[in-house]
Order: C-alpha cells, then sequence, then structure tokens
C-alpha cells in the first residue's frame, strides 16, 4: 500500500546551516497493516509521516501509494494531500470548538474534494460515531466531552473518510495512563476490522509494542532496525536499539572464549554464557540481558555461569519483585518471584539462559 524509498529531507538552522532530518529513510507498508514509526523526539518519525501525508515537501526520494506515485523528485511528482488517498489524526485533535460532534466529524464530507452528496452525510456520520460508541454525543459541542470522548470524535472524523491510509501522530499522548490503555487496544481493533492500512508515530515503547504489526526503530532521522515487536524485542540489531526498546541491563565486558556457537563473555564480576553469533570479530562488547530474563541465587550453581552482584534495592510489583543491584559498579535490575526475598546489601548470583543474553560491538557511535 504505501512504498517509501532513499527519502532525504533537511532544514536551515537560524545560522542558514543545512539540518538533515532524514536520511535515505526506506519502508514498504503493507495493505492492511497497523506500521508504527518509533523514536524519541527528532528522530524524525514526524517529519516522515508528514512527508507521507503530503505536509512536507521531502528534497529527494519516492513515495508511492497503491501503485501510485505521490511523491517522486526524478520525475517532478508531488501530489498535493487533499488527492492523497489519506486521513490523519493529529496529536492536537485539532476540532472545531463551536461545533457540535455531528458537525465536526461531517466537515470534510461537506467540503474539498471528497464532499459527498447530502444525502449520504448523515449516514456515514453515524456509522463512523457507532465505531467509536459516540453515537449518543451527535449533538453535543465538542467542548463538553472529556479528552478520550474528542480523541474518538477526531478518530470518528477520519474513518468517515474512508480512507485508504489512517496517519496518526501520537494521537493517545495527551491521555491519562488508563484511558490510553485502553483506546490503544480499541484502535487497532478497530483498524483491523475496517481493513485500514495504518502508519502510526509514538516515542512509548509500549504503545508501540502493543499495537504494531511492525515497527520501524528511528534515531537522528534514520531507520536503525524493522520488524516485528517480538523480533526486534528479543532481537535487537544494535546497541541503539537494544537501549531504546524496552528495559535493558548493559555491562562493559569482553568475549574471553567461543566454542560450538557459545561465547564466553567475562566482566568484572564474573562470566556469563551467549548462544549465537558474536557481534563481527570485536574483543571488546557489550553484554546485555532483560531483567524479566535473569535469576537470581545465592550461590553459583554447579558449574554453570552467573555474575556476582549486590542487592541495592527491592520492589513489589505484585506478581514478582524488581531488584536493583550492584555488578562490579554497574547498576542492574532483575524481576524475579514474589516470593524470593533478598535483603538489600545481600550477595547474590545472576544466572542467564545463553539464549537471552546478547552481545553487542561497542564503537563510538553506540
Amino acid at each position: 500500500m504505501i512504498v517509501v524509498e532513499q527519502l532525504q529531507k533537511s532544514y536551515q538552522d537560524a545560522s542558514g546551516r543545512a539540518v538533515s532530518a532524514l536520511h535515505d529513510v526506506s519502508l514498504t507498508v503493507e495493505e492492511g497493516e497497523f506500521y508504527v514509526l518509533l523514536g524519541p523526539s527528532g528522530s524524525g518519525k514526524t517529519t516522515t509521516l508528514r512527508a507521507i501525508a503530503g505536509l512536507e515537501h521531502p528534497d529527494t526520494g519516492l513515495i508511492e501509494m497503491a501503485g501510485e506515485a505521490v511523491f517522486s523528485s526524478d520525475r517532478g511528482v508531488c501530489i498535493p494531500t487533499e488527492r492523497r488517498p489519506i486521513a490523519m489524526v493529529f496529536q492536537s485533535y485539532a476540532l472545531w470548538p463551536h461545533m457540535s460532534v455531528f458537525e465536526n466529524i461531517a466537515f470534510p464530507l461537506r467540503r474539498g474534494l471528497r464532499r459527498i452528496p447530502a444525502a449520504d452525510l448523515r449516514p456515514r456520520v453515524e456509522r463512523a460515531a457507532g465505531l467509536l460508541s459516540l453515537q449518543d454525543y451527535l449533538g453535543r459541542s465538542v467542548s463538553q466531552l472529556s479528552g478520550g470522548q474528542q480523541q474518538r470524535v477526531a478518530l470518528a472524523r477520519a474513518i468517515a473518510l474512508e480512507p485508504a491510509v489512517l496517519l496518526m501522530d501520537e494521537p493517545l499522548s495527551n491521555l491519562d495512563a488508563r484511558l490510553r490503555s485502553r483506546l490503544r487496544v480499541e484502535l487497532k481493533e478497530l483498524t483491523r476490522a475496517l481493513g485500514i492500512t495504518t502508519v502510526y508515530v509514538t516515542h512509548d515503547q509500549g504503545e508501540a509494542m502493543v499495537m504494531g504489526d511492525r515497527i520501524a526503530v528511528m534515531e537522528a532521522g534514520r531507520m536503525l532496525q524493522e520488524g516485528k515487536p517480538d523480533q526486534l524485542y528479543q532481537q535487537p540489531g544494535s546497541l541503539a536499539v537494544a537501549r531504546f526498546l524496552g528495559d535493558m541491563n548493559l555491562i562493559d565486558a569482553a568475549i574471553s572464549g567461543q566454542r560450538d556457537g557459545v561465547l564466553e563473555v567475562a566482566c568484572a564480576a564474573g562470566t556469563l554464557l551467549v548462544r549465537g553469533e558474536t557481534a563481527s570479530h570485536a574483543r571488546n562488547v557489550t553484554l546485555g540481558f532483560r531483567p524479566e530474563d535473569a535469576r537470581l541465587a545465592t550461590a553459583p550453581q554447579g558449574h554453570t555461569s552467573g555474575l556476582r552482584a549486590t542487592v541495592k534495592a527491592r520492589h513489589y510489583l505484585g506478581p514478582s519483585q524488581l531488584y536493583q543491584l550492584d555488578v562490579a559498579g554497574t547498576p542492574v535490575q532483575v524481576q524475579a518471584p514474589k516470593h524470593l526475598i533478598f535483603a538489600p546489601g545481600a550477595t547474590v548470583f545472576i544466572e542467564v539462559d545463553p539464549h537471552h543474553c546478547m552481545v553487542f560491538e561497542t564503537t563510538p557511535n553506540t
């Protein structure tokens, strides 16, 4: 449904110097897919979304929708936003405060290139409102609605256009945590039921994991890695992705041996085994493992690997305990069963299955 190839975009700063916002960004979104652009502020995710929408004019590259070029620097093509088969939902909702819910949803259907016959207007608006549970609020002013209800109006307005592509720029970021958690599930189910191809921008890692069929992690205008949520979480391709996506313990280490596809990775507190290929042929690496993949013990178990640690603090999470540990001067977190209790100051040993350990080449760029 969407093809983006080698998109470049730069701006001028206050001194007139060119600042690059996008570096050769390329991606493909399949029909009906929920595709998430994830990254911190300034990563280029919103610029990419706005370029797809036609709200930003890239310097070079190609953007296709449903097989048709909507932007091509080589061919001199730039289809305006209103002629692209899209609808967009903004972070700010962008509602008309003096209008009713009905009129806000109906507005783009009354005006512009995608206006529809008057006889079709009310059924279209009521259908979109019903999908977002707004049918009882159509006569109200949007200023009388809660933040969650206003966001539903913005979504209903976009869905009423029956777009081939739905673009969303952090649409849930202004809502409280509980409402955001509920709406992200409802939104994913709604777009799937309607079969709408969706590109969604967020800086929230949990939101991306819940909603995305595939996720593209961006940083400094570049695509770092793309894949399904479980692939990115379990197999981050770089130290930058590992740092950004979920909680990851990272320890400076060195490869001390390798045998039968298993690396022996040593640090000041001990040794862990890592199954898989080494990060290039680097000797000095960063050892990584997630808090939920580690186990705590009072003593080394036989001849298995492990790291010696000191308990700094324990936090009760209900179904589990979160331990903050010191591993030879490096802070580490381990999630343990709720019945496993260690007091601050206690010495423990961290064990990690070789399949759940990772090594990353340490370079100046990471």
